[in-house]
C-alpha cells in the first residue's frame, strides 16, 4: 500500500497473469514394517537416541545407501530391507519408511530381539492421548506438515495379509487420497483367491483405493544363495513409481515388466486372447496379477482396483483414480493462496489458475478434456455473503486401452483382384 506522504520515488509491485497450480508428488511410498535396527546402530551412538530415530519415526529414504544405513541389509524375519530392495530394483523414488520393531520391547523368551513378536496392532499404530505422539500407520497424518507432501502408495508387505491391517490401510487411503497395495496370503490357489473376494472372504472389499496383488514372487537371495518368496506388493510399488517417473501418474502400471523376479509361487496361465486364462479370470475379479508367457518376462497384469466388478465407473481403473486424486490435491493446496482475499479477486483468479492447470494436463496427455466453472446456481447470494464460494470442474483422465477388438471380414469380392477386376 502506498505511503500517505512521500517526497521521492517508489515502485509498487503488481502481479499480473494466472498463478500456476503446483502439482503434488505422486510417486511417494509409505512403507511400514520391521527392520533390525539393533544391528545398524552406529558405534558410539546412544541406544535411546538411535531408537528414537529409527523406531516409529518416519525416515525419508531416497536411495539404497540411506536405507541400509538405518534399516540394514535384507535379513530374514524383517520386512523393510526386502521391500526397499524390491522398490529400488525399479529405480529411485521417495519413500517414507516407518519401522515399528523395537528391540527393547519385541523379545523372545530368551530376551533376544524377535520380530515375530510384532503384532498387527503395532503396524496399525496408536495416538497417545497425552502427548499426541503417533506410531505405525497413524504417522501418515504428520507427513504434510513435516515434508510438504504426503504418501500416495501405502505398502505394508506381509502384515497387510491381516484383515485388520488391510482395513486400516484402506481407511487411511480414503483420507489421504492414496492407494493400498494388499497381498493375498501366500499359498493360496487361484480359486482360493477368487473365493476370498466373496462374502465373508479375507479380500472382500470394493474399495477404489485397494489394489489386491497375487501371487507371491520368487527372488534370488544372494545372502542365502537360494530363491525365496516375497510379496508382489513391494515389486508393484516399484513398478508404479517407475511408471510415474518415466511416463506419468495417468499411465497404468499394467503390462510393465517386474524387475528382479525369477519366478512365481504358482504358475498362472496367461493369454491375451483367451477369456479363460487365469490372468483374465483374476483381473475379472478385481485382482492384479502377473503375466508370464513366451518372450514377455514377468509383467504386471491388471488395470483395476478392488472396486471392480462391483463398481463399473472409470474410477475403478487404478490410473484414473490416482489421476483424479493428484489433480484434486494439487488444486486444493494451490488454492490456499486465494483464501481470505476479497471474493471479487478470487473468482477470476481461481478460474484462471485451475483452467490453466487443466490445459497443461490436456497438453501432457493426463486429461482428455476438462474445464473449471463458477456457476450461478451453485453460488447463491446468501452463501457468497458468508464468504463461501463453490467452483465446479469437470475432467476426464484417459482410461487404459484394456480391450482392443479387431473385426476380421472375409470378403469374397477381394477375389476379383486375381482376374484383374476392380
Amino acid at each position: 500500500m502506498p505511503a500517505n506522504y512521500l517526497h521521492g520515488v517508489e515502485t509498487i509491485e503488481i502481479l499480473k497473469g494466472p498463478i500456476p497450480v503446483r502439482e503434488v508428488k505422486s510417486a511417494v511410498v509409505f512403507l511400514v514394517g520391521t527392520a533390525p535396527v539393533h544391528l545398524t546402530k552406529p558405534e558410539g551412538a546412544s541406544e535411546d537416541d538411535w531408537y528414537a530415530e529409527t523406531v516409529n519415526n518416519p525416515l525419508l529414504i531416497l536411495n539404497r545407501e540411506t536405507g541400509a544405513k538405518y534399516f540394514g541389509e535384507p535379513t530374514p524375519g524383517y520386512t523393510i530391507p526386502y521391500a526397499l530392495d524390491a522398490i529400488f530394483d525399479h529405480g529411485g523414488t521417495t519413500i517414507l519408511a516407518v519401522n515399528v520393531f523395537d528391540p527393547r520391547v519385541h523379545k523372545d523368551a530368551s530376551n533376544n530381539p524377535d520380530p515375530t513378536q510384532v503384532q498387527p496392532s503395532d503396524i496399525i499404530g496408536t495416538i497417545d492421548s497425552t502427548t499426541g505422539k503417533r506410531t505405525g500407520l497413524k504417522l501418515i497424518d504428520e507427513f504434510y506438515s513435516r515434508y510438504g507432501f504426503t504418501a500416495k502408495i501405502i505398502l505394508v508387505p506381509v502384515y497387510c495379509e491381516s484383515s485388520a491391517v488391510a482395513s486400516e490401510m484402506i481407511a487411511l487411503c480414503e483420507t489421504n487420497r492414496a492407494i493400498a497395495l494388499i497381498d493375498a496370503p501366500a499359498g493360496m490357489t487361484v480359486q482360493q483367491v477368487i473365493n476370498a473376494r466373496g462374502a465373508g472372504g479375507q479380500l472382500n472389499t470394493s474399495a477404489y483405493r485397494a489394489v489386491i496383488c497375487y501371487p507371491h514372487l520368487k527372488i534370488w537371495d544372494t545372502a542365502m544363495n537360494a530363491e525365496r518368496l516375497e510379496p508382489m506388493s513391494q515389486r508393484l510399488a516399484g513398478v508404479i513409481a517407475k511408471t510415474d517417473h518415466e511416463d506419468g501418474y495417468w499411465w497404468s502400471p499394467s503390462n510393465r515388466e517386474i524387475l528382479g523376479v525369477i519366478g512365481m509361487e504358482r504358475a498362472i496361465t496367461a493369454s491375451i486372447n483367451d477369456p479363460q486364462a487365469e490372468t483374465n479370470i483374476l483381473n475379472e475379479n478385481g485382482i492384479v496379477t502377473v503375466f508370464n508367457s513366451f518372450g514377455t518376462g514377468y509383467r504386471v497384469w491388471g488395470n483395476r482396483s478392488a472396486a471392480w466388478p462391483t463398481k463399473t465407473d472409470p474410477k475403478n481403473f487404478i490410473s484414473v483414480r490416482r489421476t483424479a486424486d493428484i489433480i484434486a490435491e494439487s488444486i486444493e493446496y494451490s488454492t490456499m493462496q486465494w483464501l481470505d482475499k476479497p471474493i471479487t479477486v478470487v473468482v477470476d483468479g481461481v478460474l484462471a489458475m485451475v483452467n490453466a492447470f487443466i490445459r497443461t494436463l490436456i497438453g501432457r496427455g493426463a486429461l482428455v478434456d476438462g474445464k473449471c466453472y463458477f456457476l450461478k446456481d451453485k453460488n447463491p447470494s446468501d452463501q457468497l455473503a458468508l464468504g463461501h464460494l463453490t467452483f465446479t470442474y469437470e475432467i476426464m483422465p484417459p482410461t487404459p486401452a484394456e480391450r482392443i477388438t479387431f473385426e476380421q471380414v472375409i470378403n469374397i469380392e477381394l477375389l476379383k483382384k486375381l482376374t484383374g477386376g476392380a
